[in-house]
């Protein structure tokens, strides 16, 4: 049977931003493949050296929607540290409460979604339904659903009452007696393990050769988390176990994100009962000492990663954020040869991928072929040579 090429995006149905895969398939199994990123570029890194640090703050929320607390904190904390200063225990606490809500919230979407890709309905709807009692707690504490704003450099900006806490404490049992209906789920339910089980196998070996990083890594037995192997916040206090599985497959990222939710639930809980008291933040210089860092964080898809470079201004004068969805599209490449072309999309949906924070620009001269990096100014002169009406 002669090869098809098969393309699929940048516009799809089953994959909810612009990402594309030209698929050279044999029948129904996948051959080789070549993945097109970079449809969405906004400019957030450029626009954040342009912002004093108290904007840059809330424009790194817009990184991702699902994963703005990551952003944030993992800029903040690189800050805080350029600048030799410790945030107090309480805000440590309340920043590490929101940290792991957004992490359930995330994996209870990823599950709906994964869920619905298999046309498995049902369990869409009660994850869904489920995730609204984690982000009513997150909006009660914050006033926010999505884009949190809780921090700021030196702490956090809003405290925590009694009534919070209680509020919060109370939704704990439902969720947790819900989520242990999920891990029973995933263990003994038919449509989930015929879908996903022995789908996108990767090795232990071919995951640390492709760098994966979070529940894509961790399904395939690495033992590695950066809350775990590099504590920051309150994870040194709070009881907890990093886990893993040794799948390697879709079916064991689905146990990996279901299990860390369970985990998740015992952090929050134990933050909550354990909420020091004291300030919530400390006074911060309007302006950072020269200095490079590079700050990392758990973010719910895997390690997060922000290159920061200060001047001694109120400014920043690089910042490049590492996306683990960036650093896991390599083995999803790798997962998709030798598969059959119905399961491209949960595949990709089993690393759980976010395009609009992992797209960066490229140039390719057409002449040459050849991609290559240029300057702002340089961008800024080439668009305006071509535009002179806009000028």
């Amino acid at each position: 049977m002669p090869e098809v090429v098969v393309s699929i995006g940048p516009h799809h149905p089953a994959l909810k931003e612009p990402v594309n895969f030209k698929i050279i398939a044999d029948g129904e199994k996948i051959v080789r493949l070549e993945l097109d990123l970079s449809y969405n570029h906004r400019g957030v890194e450029k626009a954040a050296e342009q912002r004093d640090f108290i904007r840059v703050l809330p424009l790194l929320e817009r990184v991702c929607g699902i994963c703005s607390h990551s952003h944030s904190t993992a800029f903040a904390q690189g800050i805080e540290e350029i600048m030799q200063i410790e945030i107090p225990p309480r805000a440590r606490y309340i920043r590490t409460i929101i940290a792991e809500l957004e992490r359930m919230h995330s994996h209870l979407l990823w599950l709906g979604v994964a869920a619905h890709l298999i046309g498995f309905n049902t369990l869409f709807m009660w994850t869904w339904r489920d995730r609204e009692a984690v982000q009513d707690t997150v909006e009660e504490m914050s006033g926010n659903r999505v884009h949190y704003n809780m921090n700021e450099i030196g702490g956090v900006r809003c405290d925590l009452t009694p009534a919070q806490v209680n509020a919060a404490l109370a939704r704990l049992p439902n969720l947790e007696e819900r989520v242990n209906k999920y891990v029973d789920m995933v263990n003994y339910e038919e449509t989930m393990l015929l879908r996903f089980r022995g789908v996108g196998r990767l090795s232990k070996e071919e995951a640390l050769r492709y760098g994966t990083v979070g529940p894509t890594a961790r399904a395939s037995g690495i033992d590695y988390d950066t809350r775990k192997d590099d504590p920051y916040l309150a994870y040194a206090d709070a009881p907890w176990n990093v886990v893993t599985d040794t799948n390697g497959d879709v079916y064991g990222r689905t146990r990996v994100r279901v299990w860390e939710i369970q985990e998740s639930l015992r952090i929050v809980r134990y933050c909550l009962e354990n909420l020091p008291e004291g300030a919530i933040r400390v006074p911060a210089p309007k302006n950072a000492p020269k200095g490079e860092i590079l700050s990392r964080y758990e973010a719910p898809r895997g390690e997060l990663a922000h290159f920061i470079r200060t001047n001694g201004t109120d400014r920043v004068e690089r910042v490049d954020i590492r996306t683990p969805t960036l650093a896991n599209w390599t083995s999803v490449a790798m997962c998709l040869v030798n598969q059959n072309l119905a399961d491209i999309p949960v595949i990709v949906a089993a690393i759980d991928p976010c395009l609009s924070c992992t797209s960066r620009i490229t140039l390719v001269e057409n002449q040459t072929k050849k991609a290559g990096v240029i300057s702002f100014d340089e961008l800024i002169r080439r668009y305006r040579s071509r535009n002179p009406e806009e000028v």
